[in-house]
């Protein structure tokens, strides 16, 4: 199946899809979503009248409707609007003689427990939105696009201080020289907004990087600045009151699996970072036999402390001891 919004999209599959089954994509009220999307696609309830009878003169068999309410959506009400309308296009659909029956809810679900709405918050309106305008006898068939959902949360990155600068800040009213310079430190790491960080600027993240070492109660905090290694001065990842940190540190990202690596680039040479699945030995035993078509008896999991294993991301190849011997709490 396809999806189309415009009549050159119907005009267009016409020609080089005249089988095909389509879907037609209304827009949505996304004004209050992180990443609006139907400021460039999505048919408006009067046009997509106007090109449902489109379609059904040129004998093109449209199948369903979908939607988007915006990447990062912050309204669950706009869930119950965006249905609403797909339950007015059906309608019209039926009226100009297309047999319907397919919807797509689309994405905007959250990926992280941090996140300002909840996923329970969306389906507790999603679903009693569902049972009103399409109830589960009236064989429709239901999809959805929960992306960022699914994979937000399964990586982590992790990136190396690779330079390190200190700043001093002239401060007055001070006549001690150590007194009057204000310490701040700038920080150089291995990957930018170029890389994985790109979801800063195109999907407005606020990132929070977690230390490698704990910072000992007393420590002394400094405003900090993180950057990229790119040349580019727009390759700044955050600002945060940090401890003093040291080249060779590391620092963890959580919830960075979504419109991170896919949207990277290797400009100024840098290249992708690498990435480790990690997983419990039992689990990783387990995928081995799927490969190997080989499937013992099952066998009761130890319930207690589990090796990892961690694989390459190409050909699944066992890494050395060092990562094998960390271990997983389950």
């Amino acid at each position: 199946s396809l999806t189309w919004s415009t009549y050159t999209a119907v005009m267009k599959n016409k020609c080089a899809h005249p089988k095909a089954k389509l879907v037609l994509r209304i827009a949505t009220d996304d004004s209050k979503a992180v990443c609006s999307l139907s400021v460039k696609f999505g048919a408006t309830l009067k046009t997509s009248r106007l090109l449902l009878e489109r379609a059904k003169e040129l004998n093109i068999d449209v199948i369903g409707v979908s939607f988007h309410v915006g990447s990062g959506c912050t309204d669950p009400e706009t869930f119950v609007q965006a249905i609403s309308d797909a339950r007015c296009v059906f309608d019209m659909g039926a009226e100009v003689g297309f047999n319907m029956y397919l919807l797509d809810i689309g994405g905007g679900f959250p990926g992280s427990e941090d996140a300002k709405l909840k996923f329970e918050e969306i389906t507790s309106v999603i679903n009693p939105a569902l049972d009103k305008y399409f109830p589960s006898d009236s064989g429709m068939t239901l999809i959805a696009e929960p992306g960022r959902y699914y994979v937000a949360s399964a990586f982590a990155l992790a990136v190396n201080i690779i330079a390190k600068k200190l700043v001093l800040k002239e401060q007055t009213g001070s006549d001690v020289e150590e007194e009057s310079s204000e310490k701040t430190f700038m920080y150089y790491v291995n990957d930018g907004v170029f890389g994985s960080f790109n979801c800063i600027l195109y999907d407005h993240a606020h990132v929070k990087p977690l230390l490698q070492k704990r910072p000992k109660p007393d420590e002394k905090y400094y405003s900090s600045s993180i950057w990229g290694p790119t040349c580019d001065g727009l390759d700044r990842i955050v600002e945060r009151c940090l401890p003093e940190m040291h080249v060779g540190d590391w620092m963890l990202l959580e919830n960075m699996g979504a419109y991170t690596v896919a949207a990277a680039s290797t400009f100024n040479g840098f290249q992708r970072p690498t990435i480790y699945y990690v997983m419990s030995g039992p689990t990783w035993q387990l995928t081995q036999q799927i490969q190997n078509r080989d499937f013992p008896p099952e066998a009761e999991e130890d319930a207690g402390s589990l090796p990892v294993s961690c694989a390459w991301e190409s050909g699944m190849e066992r890494l050395p001891a060092a990562c094998a011997s960390a271990r997983l709490n389950v």
